[in-house]
């Protein structure tokens, strides 16, 4: 069920369709959306959306007042939609509501459900208004560019997350699964962030060099494939305008999916299921 909400920000009120508060799930259960098993006993490969900011945490204020966590949010809702529609995976949020979850718990959210990719979704904001275009952002110690750095550092403002560790081994074994298992998830991360700027460019612009990386803590899921998706800037006019319309946020979730899409079908050690037929 959806009710509109009035949101207002910079004296400014924007109007959003956003879940009714009775059919939002709480921070800590994320809603457990599901799509039919194509066939007995399979079970479908978890993806987990993650929308950016929420609750006390707006994210970047638009020119003309729009919230980039309802955005994030609102994308997130439909690029759902249209994985679940496709009958390949088991889809979840960390959050379906406009509440504020710290950094390391939407990590460990994806952990504790044993996701199989991670996708964070965001539109963040400059001080120039004229720099426009998605980007696509993965984990790296170092970061691509000074833009991006600043990115990264504004991300990690609101909280911190501490290092992976295995369960029951000595520290040395530690280490080397660490690294062992930080070097595939990085790789699979690579791809995804490849296939993700090739969907995007197909029907929307991109930013200049869209493919970028730093040291976001929302990344940093040892295990799990992540990627960071900044759908647009809301400090740029025509961007912000863009992301309040659900066709254009449709548009993006379905780049997004076919990413999703072509991902499984390359990655190893996870099963590419097809379309479960209709009729």
């Amino acid at each position: 069920m959806l009710s509109r909400r009035l949101f207002v920000g910079a004296g400014v009120a924007v109007s959003f369709l956003m879940p009714e508060a009775g059919h939002a799930a709480a921070p800590a259960s994320p809603a457990r959306s599901r799509a039919p098993d194509p066939r007995p006993g399979v079970l479908l490969p978890l993806v987990m959306l993650d929308p950016g900011h929420g609750g006390k945490d707006p994210g970047a204020i638009g020119v003309s007042g729009t919230y980039e966590k309802q955005v994030a949010l609102a994308a997130a809702l439909e690029l759902q939609r249209q994985l679940l529609a496709s009958g390949r995976y088991r889809v979840e949020l960390t959050r379906t509501r406009d509440v504020f979850i710290p950094l390391d718990q939407r990590v460990v959210i994806a952990q504790r459900k044993a996701a199989a990719l991670f996708v964070s979704l965001h539109a963040d904001a400059l001080t120039d208004h004229g720099v426009r275009g998605a980007s696509v952002y993965t984990l790296s110690d170092g970061a691509s560019d000074a833009q991006t750095a600043a990115l990264a550092r504004r991300e990690n403002a609101v909280d911190r997350l501490g290092a992976w560790q295995a369960q029951g081994a000595s520290p040395e074994v530690t280490r080397i699964l660490g690294t062992l298992v930080r070097q595939e998830t990085r790789q699979g991360s690579a791809r995804m962030a490849r296939r993700v700027v090739n969907e995007l460019g197909r029907d929307l612009p991109l930013l200049q060099n869209p493919s970028r990386h730093a040291g976001f803590m929302v990344l940093k899921a040892a295990d799990i494939p992540s990627v960071l998706v900044e759908m647009g800037f809301m400090s740029n006019k025509a961007d912000e305008a863009a992301l309040r319309q659900p066709a254009h946020r449709a548009r993006v979730a379905a780049a997004m999916r076919r990413a999703v899409d072509t991902w499984f079908e390359a990655a190893p050690g996870h099963m590419a299921v097809q379309p479960q037929a209709k009729g």
